[in-house]
């Protein structure tokens, strides 16, 4: 086998039936790290000395007759953002370069408990405010199919080092298509779960014990190079925890094996006054008729009751009355807290619209983002869509209207463009429904050919 791309499911069994030991697992991947990580910049902060140490217990374990855990020997990278003992968290910005949480987040203890081992951490744009990861600390990151384009963000580091084969997988977090607008521009898959699905808790450095202000429309949630490491991931870092009381105990459920005959499809190559590529809705078109030719129920979506213009503007409105709430200093006019009522009562609107949608429908097909990646520039400069300018911070307009509304999506490499750039599309689904999203993503996983290697690499 080999190690670098192999799936995390794969590798975990061939770990736990000794096949390969997790020291040669890990060894393989800093390989690759030293040898592609330099170029591509999405690996930061690597413990070498402690994933060795790590790995080599877990090779200990397993002669000693220990039961493996889903991830025994696994060797992973973590978003730059995580609360991680012994490693930096920074997220890219100069005043927390020092920081060392004194305790793991949930997430990451989760990930340690199933047996992973933990390797590096993985770049970011600066505070996770932008969609292409570069910063003051570590600099930028670049996708590994064009080292000219951007690898997207904010979780571009971990979507880069997934499809260069420097790690299996990694945990993002998306509240503006963070995890699946990187994800599509670098040819691997990203899932962003439902809200309240997986735990916030530790998400993200607070030296000073401030109150956690981020309380909605943000997620974690797993990227990979294939739908069944996607479920893995997500069975591990889901549910409750004792530590964020927003956490609804919603059971979770195994990934369904289904059959493409028995599905219902909607499909829109593009959404109202949206701008997306050319070849992206071409995409969404080829993959609907493959569904349609293979025994699914398929129909273009009929979305004209849903205001999403609307949805987007109170999407950033929400978040910028959350971003205020975390200033050190009030400011002089803060936001009066009748607005943030009206703000949640209009939210409920499109939840529950979107809620009717999915009575009718398995999963919506539809864009990621309005373009496949683009080159590196300023943020805010317009981006060319088939030759035309777009404004720059509508990149992530496809995946935040989900981000509002709190349903699950996930991102899923499609083939390439003209540019030979991965294109991915979106599968949306109906809230706490993650199990069967993930199961219509494996079963059209065989028609889009899943995850392609970078030809460099």
């Amino acid at each position: 086998m080999n190690p670098v791309f192999s799936s995390t499911v794969e590798l975990a069994a061939a770990i736990a039936r000794r096949k390969i030991s997790a020291v040669e697992a890990l060894d393989a991947h800093l390989a690759q790290i030293d040898r592609h990580n330099e170029g591509v910049n999405a690996v930061i902060s690597l413990d070498r000395e402690g994933a060795c140490e790590r790995a080599k217990k877990a090779d200990a374990a397993l002669a000693r007759g220990a039961t493996p855990g889903p991830l025994h020997g696994v060797p992973f990278t973590l978003k730059d953002m995580h609360k991680t003992v012994g490693m930096k968290t920074t997220v890219g910005f100069p005043p927390f370069a020092d920081y060392v949480a004194s305790h793991d987040s949930p997430v990451v203890a989760r990930l340690k408990a199933a047996g992973g081992v933990l390797m590096a951490k993985t770049n970011v744009a600066t505070m996770l405010s932008d969609w292409q990861s570069d910063n003051p600390l570590f600099g930028r990151t670049s996708n590994p199919w064009n080292l000219e384009r951007t690898a997207g963000g904010s979780s571009g580091g971990a979507a880069a080092a997934v499809a260069a084969g420097m790690t299996p997988f990694d945990v993002g977090t998306d509240m503006q298509d963070s995890i699946r607008l990187p994800a599509a521009f670098c040819g691997v898959y990203g899932l962003k779960p439902t809200e309240h699905r997986v735990s916030l808790a530790g998400a993200f450095p607070n030296p000073g014990n401030a109150e956690r202000s981020v309380r909605l429309m943000s997620c974690l949630g797993p990227l990979a190079r294939g739908v069944d490491d996607l479920s893995l991931v997500y069975q591990i870092i889901a549910g409750p925890d004792g530590r964020d009381a927003d956490l609804a105990p919603v059971p979770i459920e195994t990934t369904p094996k289904l059959d493409l005959k028995t599905l219902r499809i909607a499909f829109a190559p593009s959404f109202s006054g949206l701008p997306v590529a050319g070849a992206i809705g071409v995409a969404v078109e080829n993959l609907a008729s493959q569904l349609q030719s293979a025994g699914a129920l398929v129909a273009e979506a009929k979305l004209h009751k849903l205001d999403l213009h609307d949805d987007l503007a109170q999407g950033g409105a929400l978040i910028g009355m959350m971003m205020e709430a975390a200033q050190p200093e009030p400011p002089e006019r803060p936001t009066p807290i009748s607005r943030w009522f009206k703000a949640l009562a209009r939210r409920d609107t499109s939840i529950l619209a979107w809620d009717r949608f999915f009575d009718d429908w398995d999963a919506l097909l539809c864009p990621v983002a309005m373009t496949a990646a683009f080159s590196h520039c300023e943020p805010g400069t317009p981006i060319k869509v088939d030759g035309k300018d777009q404004d720059y911070w509508m990149l992530p307009a496809y995946g935040a209207v989900f981000n509002y509304s709190g349903h699950p999506a996930l991102s899923m490499p499609c083939g390439e463009d003209r540019d030979g750039l991965p294109i991915g599309l979106q599968l949306v689904g109906k809230r706490w429904s993650e199990a069967r999203l993930l199961g219509v993503a494996a079963a059209i996983e065989p028609l889009t050919g899943g995850f392609r290697r970078p030809p460099a690499y």
